[in-house]
């Protein structure tokens, strides 16, 4: 059973997770009405990968006969500029939800509980692979500069991601 404390905080992990989803179909929007296909493509197939992270939270307090409460989620942005200056917006969100993680992680060692501490190593994993992947779409767009071309040949790119949950 999970304590209350450790309940109310993955609760609250839910809800950011839900809102990150949010966020990033936003972007997804906004790289539409910039004529970027591919990059939007891959903003919704990011949006759905933090749904699927919500839901595996979710699922979680619900296997330890914990009650889910959900929290609102805030309106995101819906103008973030270039595609330099949205994605270094999704490495700070990411920046943000890594340290979420890491103080869940930390909470479910002081109150003793392992299941939660197993199912959050999976969490700290999967961030450093989004942080990363974010820093390396970061780099390759200051490497494309004021290139258009460059910039086509990278949405082209982005948009043969997969989507889904992992």
């Amino acid at each position: 059973m999970l304590s209350k404390k450790l309940q109310v905080a993955l609760n609250a992990q839910v809800t950011a997770e839900l809102h990150a989803s949010h966020l990033y179909l936003s972007m997804a929007a906004h790289f539409s009405n910039a004529d970027l296909p591919g990059f939007e493509a891959w903003m919704r197939a990011q949006a759905e990968e933090e749904r699927g992270h919500a839901f595996r939270l979710f699922d979680f307090v619900l296997d330890r006969d914990g009650q889910v409460e959900l929290g609102a989620i805030a309106a995101p942005a819906t103008d973030f500029g270039s595609a330099l200056t949205t994605m270094e917006a999704t490495l700070a969100h990411e920046k943000k939800v890594s340290a979420q993680i890491n103080d869940l992680y930390k909470l479910s060692g002081d109150e003793n509980d392992y299941p939660a501490q197993v199912m959050l190593q999976w969490f700290v994993t999967e961030q450093v692979e989004e942080e990363k992947t974010a820093m390396d779409i970061i780099a390759r767009l200051k490497l494309a500069g004021d290139d258009g071309a460059a910039l086509l040949l990278m949405d082209q790119e982005m948009g043969s991601r997969g989507g889904g949950e992992e």
